[in-house]
């Protein structure tokens, strides 16, 4: 999982971006606020992510030390995934691009609905 940013010469939001950045990241990491997840609960939050992709995005979260992985010795396995202290450090920057998320979509919205008179009724 070699990245090519340099943590030495880096801008400091490159350095966040290189960690929390992508379309997958910050969701996964919005899931798990709540608490502790299982793979296929993080699947069904996130059903236009490939089971690949949040695989590989657990994965270089995991090696950042945002998450946590644990796994369980069961038939079938059971694996799930959880913030690390240094992972729920992330909240405020994750509530503040919620909000922001909000705010765009109702203001899109807002847009077409205004653009499309006919299709609000």
């Amino acid at each position: 999982m070699a990245r090519k940013y340099d943590w030495r010469t880096g801008s400091n939001v490159e350095a966040t971006l290189s960690v929390i950045g992508g379309r997958w990241k910050p969701v996964i990491l919005c899931n798990l606020l709540v608490g502790r997840l299982r793979f296929g609960e993080l699947c069904r939050n996130m059903p236009n992510a490939t089971q690949r992709m949040v695989t590989l995005q657990l994965r270089e979260l995991e090696a950042d030390g945002v998450i946590r992985r644990h796994v369980y010795a069961e038939v079938p396995p059971r694996v799930e995934y959880e913030l690390t202290e240094f992972g729920r450090s992330l909240e405020p920057v994750l509530s503040v691009m919620r909000e922001w998320g909000i705010a765009f979509k109702a203001r899109k919205l807002s847009e077409e609905a205004q653009a499309h008179p006919d299709d609000a009724a």
